[in-house]
Formats: C-alpha cells, sequence, structure tokens
C-alpha cells in the first residue's frame, strides 16, 4: 500500500470512528444553533439532509493515530478526537464570519446561509461542547489535563486570530509575526490533537511532549502549504476562487516572504497590494507572479519542507524509544506525507 492510500485509509477510518460520536454530541444542541452545526459539518443543506461535505478529519486522526502509536485504544481517545474536530469547526465558522468569505467546501459558508449571528452563536455552542465531550465518562482518567491542555490551545487560537484580524489593516508585516500568527491558527490546534491522542492512550510524559511536538511542527507545515493553495491552488479541488488570498490582499506567508525579500518585485508587489483590489483576474494573476518573482514561493515550499522533516524526526525519536508501536508510528508519517504534498 501506497502512502497515499495507507494516510486515505487512516482518514477514513477515523471519520467512520467518530461520525456516530459526532453527530451524537452535535444533535443535543437545539434550533438554528443545532441547524448551524450540522451544516457546518457536512450533514445538511439548508437544514435539509444533504450528501457529505465535511472536512478530511485530520486532527481526529492524528489524535486516534497518537493514541495508537504509544500503546492505547485508540477508542479511548475519542473524545479527544471528537473535541478537536468541534473546535476546528467553530474555528472555521468564525473565520468565516470575519473573513467574509462566502465559500467553505465547496459550498456557501454557513454565514451566508444561516447569518453571521447564528453562525457565530452555533461556534459558541461547540465551544462548549467540546470541553463537555472531554469531561464526559469516557475521558475522566486525564479530563482535567485534556482540558487545561485544550483551554491553552484555545487562547493560542485567539491570539493568531487577533494577529489575523490586525493584519488586514496592515500595509505590512514582519516574517516573523506571521509565523507567529501561523502557530496560533493552526500549528497549536493541530498539536493539541496530538497531545490529547497521547493523553487518552496512556503515553508517558516524554511520549506525550514528542509527539506534541510533532504535531505542531506538521501544523506549520500544513498551514504553509495551505497559504500556497490559496494563491496558486486549483478552485476545482480546493473549494475556492483562484487567487482568493490575493483578490482579499491576505497577507499570507508567501505574500510576506515576497515583502520582505529586497527586491524589485517584493517592492512592487508591496505597492500594489497597497492599492484597492480591482475587477477580474489579470490583476492578480499578475500579484502571483510579482510573489514568485520575488521569491515567496520558493521560499514557503522550502520552509513547508523543513517543518514537514522536523515532524519525521520526532516520530523516529517516537519510535526509538520504549512503548512505541510501529504500524502506528508509520500511519502518522503517512498522514504527514499527504499533508505536505496535499493538493486541496
Amino acid at each position: 500500500m501506497s502512502d497515499r492510500a495507507r494516510a486515505e485509509s487512516v482518514l477514513k477510518d477515523a471519520a467512520a470512528t467518530c461520525d456516530a460520536h459526532l453527530r451524537r454530541w452535535v444533535g443535543q444542541l437545539d434550533g438554528a444553533v443545532g441547524q448551524v452545526a450540522a451544516y457546518q459539518f457536512g450533514w445538511t443543506r439548508d437544514g435539509s439532509p444533504d450528501r457529505r461535505h465535511g472536512g478530511k478529519n485530520v486532527r481526529a486522526a492524528l489524535a486516534l493515530g497518537c493514541a495508537r502509536a504509544v500503546g492505547g485504544d485508540p477508542q479511548r481517545a475519542v473524545p479527544a478526537a471528537v473535541a478537536v474536530e468541534m473546535v476546528h469547526n467553530l474555528s472555521l465558522l468564525y473565520d468565516d464570519v470575519l473573513d467574509g468569505d462566502a465559500l467553505r467546501r465547496h459550498r456557501a459558508s454557513a454565514w451566508e446561509v444561516f447569518g453571521p449571528g447564528a453562525a457565530t452563536r452555533s461556534a459558541d455552542a461547540l465551544l462548549m461542547l467540546a470541553f463537555e465531550v472531554l469531561a464526559g465518562p469516557d475521558g475522566e482518567a486525564v479530563a482535567g489535563e485534556a482540558s487545561a491542555a485544550l483551554l491553552d490551545t484555545l487562547i493560542q487560537l485567539a491570539v493568531g486570530e487577533s494577529l489575523d484580524v490586525l493584519f488586514e489593516a496592515a500595509p505590512r508585516v514582519e516574517l516573523s509575526e506571521c509565523l507567529e500568527m501561523v502557530s496560533g491558527k493552526t500549528a497549536s490546534l493541530i498539536s493539541c490533537a496530538c497531545r490529547l491522542g497521547a493523553l487518552h492512550g496512556g503515553g508517558g510524559p516524554a511520549q506525550v511532549e514528542t509527539l506534541a511536538a510533532f504535531g505542531h511542527d506538521l501544523g506549520m507545515a500544513f498551514q504553509l502549504v495551505d497559504d500556497l493553495l490559496g494563491i496558486w491552488g486549483d478552485e476545482t479541488v480546493t473549494g475556492k476562487p483562484v487567487f482568493a488570498d490575493l483578490r482579499a490582499r491576505k497577507l499570507s506567508v508567501p505574500v510576506v516572504a515576497a515583502m520582505a525579500s529586497n527586491t524589485a518585485a517584493g517592492d512592487e508587489l508591496a505597492r500594489r497590494y497597497a492599492l484597492p483590489a480591482g475587477p477580474g483576474r489579470a490583476g492578480e494573476a499578475e500579484l502571483a507572479r510579482l510573489v514568485e518573482e520575488a521569491g515567496g514561493r520558493r521560499w514557503t515550499v522550502e520552509r513547508a519542507a523543513e517543518h514537514a522533516d522536523g515532524a519525521r524526526r520526532r516520530l523516529r525519536s517516537l519510535a526509538d524509544g520504549p512503548g512505541a508501536v510501529p504500524g502506528a508510528v508509520a500511519d502518522l508519517d503517512a498522514l504527514c506525507e499527504l499533508i505536505v504534498n496535499r493538493s486541496y
């Protein structure tokens, strides 16, 4: 079996493992709050049954995989997997409202269908529900430590989101600031998924920390690839319009790296970014060309590869220690490969 097929099988198994649990918990949300949540998870279309438009279940798969990797029963990590998927989806609800993004997963964003107020209320409800999941009978043994880790992650998510919003009013930002935002908005939750999975799997302190560090490196690589797809991704695959981030004048990592390059192309990119966005794709294609000419695309690809290599080193360290399960570690490695080389 190829690494890609292995990773896709792991993601499929995670979805199958968690789906009924997610539906049971989300089913407790009443009225419009529950409707928005069901729509966000891809279970309904405007409140009526629909084919699944859900996410990739990366965070759930990592939680379950990390539990297996330390020799634990993945079923004991289901609360962790469910909680991190809830937090991921509520963060998307908030993001889409704040950014005004009208598309998510090949269809209208939840706030476009139900309104921004309903979307944010649903996100608030999912936030409370995630802690209830971790405190449930299946997660009692590590509930306190797991809840503290999730709370710390939510603080990091809030800081990352705040930086992202602040960047919208800034003509340019430092590359270090942009990477700090990436760490908060994306890497923190993926790291948390790995930490919670290892905790629920009964991993020792060193194993838990190793897998949390693995998740952080993987999360950094994940977002850097996402930023590349936000400019050069195929909209039929990503579900978002081509050049979407350039049209929104987002200061994503490739753009910031290009502006920091001290090149003529980078300076021209900064000048054009300060101008109002014009209609049509020709101007956006020119911005993409400037990002590439200034080295922003290359820098981001190389940095993503560095973080992916760091994640793999963490896995090798785990595999060399006592109590690790080689097959489960190989599953995590396959997920890492898929994430770094994905097209959506």
